[in-house]
């Protein structure tokens, strides 16, 4: 397949980001409920209806820290320093002629454990089948329902939220989730806080309003404790202002201005932008760009981006309770749509997958059930890393820019011969 022939495919209609599926609590001007929103368009988003040494003394801990010994515990408990992450591949720069690994991320927005176990479910799946993965948390699904004014969402009333706040046993939960999947290997990034898209949401959000919202997602994780009074559960196992390095916005809006204030965090990546061809990643502001991919679509022309919801939107519009008697058939469209963008660049240029979702139940959970189809079909295969965001990006951080450049040229269905790219 030519260059042409790919990157010159019509795109079907496509929506990314959207919430999870959740009521809000509080809108801006009546107290009621709304309804967060994904959007039509990659290129144009808009919102739509339903996410010490010996000899040495011992450093004295600063004023916010305790040491037992073992572990260093943050603030007021919430979070801890237990050393550096485990089950992290070491990256290695690619040796001349050396074929690249196949990427592929399974992330996830919102990472609520709620009545479905989808979180854990798939903590499961991903152990099973030798992946890691990245799980984009929601700040506020940390902040008790009863605390909701503590969050201050630019340009929306104290409280305000375009999704819901967890329950009081879906937040103890959701800890118990994150803490495990840290320890397993995976990726905890940020999918912010109120989720809100359109008008006064993040594509409106200036620099400053960004930052404010990027620092109360840290406090929301950094102060759980505090905010919950769930004082006897465990620390978290990671320092957040450490581990927490990209993150993805709701509805893949106002990345500018989110890339200008992620810098002052030092932040690797983000996965916000609306979409683009299967190719080698760069670096926009300095900070690892990773999109959602169009795919090539089953039975078509046409190119799908590559999130749960663009499959449910192009088979059943906006309807998440769509025609049972086609299930069996969309699943397996989802599911080969998938397929179609790994063999493509499986079996060409190698550019990463990158795959977006929410743990949801749409059309029956056909969605869910058609990843991890994929997570059994592809994580084992030779030449495959199922891994996090924050693994590509230490990975693209060891190589040769100048091989990375030319990777970049490549098409993602081209066979190539890697001595004239990896020199």
């Amino acid at each position: 397949m030519s260059k042409k022939s790919v990157l010159g495919a019509p795109a079907l209609v496509t929506v990314a980001a959207l919430a999870l599926g959740l009521t809000a609590c509080g809108s801006d001007d009546q107290g009621g409920d709304t309804k967060a929103a994904p959007t039509q368009d990659a290129a144009q988003p808009r919102p739509a209806p339903p996410e010490g040494g010996a000899g040495k003394e011992t450093p004295k801990p600063k004023p916010e820290e305790k040491w037992d010994g073992k572990v260093k515990v943050l603030g007021d408990g919430s979070t801890s320093y237990t050393g550096p992450q485990p089950n992290q591949p070491k990256p290695a720069k690619l040796k001349p002629g050396e074929k690249p690994p196949q990427f592929v991320v399974f992330s996830w927005d919102g990472a609520l454990e709620g009545d479905d176990h989808l979180f854990s479910h798939f903590r499961e799946v991903a152990k099973e089948n030798n992946a890691k993965m990245t799980f984009f948390l929601t700040g506020t699904y940390l902040l008790p329902k009863s605390k909701a004014t503590m969050y201050k969402p630019p340009q929306h009333k104290p409280g305000a939220s375009a999704i819901s706040y967890a329950t009081d046993e879906h937040i103890k939960d959701t800890l118990r989730q994150v803490r495990g999947a840290w320890l397993d290997g995976n990726e905890i990034g940020t999918h912010f806080n109120g989720h809100f898209c359109g008008a006064k949401g993040g594509g409106d959000w200036s620099v400053a309003e960004w930052k404010s919202e990027i620092d109360q997602a840290y406090s929301f994780v950094q102060n759980w404790k505090t905010n919950t009074g769930y004082t006897s559960l465990p620390p978290l196992p990671f320092d957040y202002k450490k581990e927490l390095v990209g993150g993805r916005a709701p509805c893949l809006e106002g990345q500018e201005n989110l890339l200008t204030a992620a810098k002052d965090y030092n932040w690797r990546y983000d996965a916000s932008s609306p979409g683009d061809f299967q190719i080698w990643p760069s670096k926009k502001n300095g900070i690892w760009n990773f999109p959602l991919q169009l795919l090539p679509y089953p039975q078509s022309e046409k190119q799908v981006l590559s999130m749960d919801f663009n499959f449910l939107y192009n088979q059943s519009g906006d309807n998440t309770k769509g025609d049972p008697a086609k299930y069996a058939q969309w699943r397996k469209l989802t599911r080969d749509g998938y397929l179609n963008g790994f063999n493509r660049v499986y079996h060409g240029s190698r550019a990463p997958l990158f795959i977006g979702n929410h743990f949801e139940d749409w059309n029956g959970g056909i969605y869910m059930k058609a990843i991890e189809d994929l997570v059994k079909s592809v994580c084992k295969r030779d030449g495959v890393r199922c891994v996090t965001f924050k693994q590509v990006a230490d990975w693209l951080d060891a190589q040769d820019p100048a091989v990375l450049e030319r990777m970049r040229g490549l098409d993602p269905a081209q066979i190539t011969d890697w001595s004239s790219v990896v020199k």
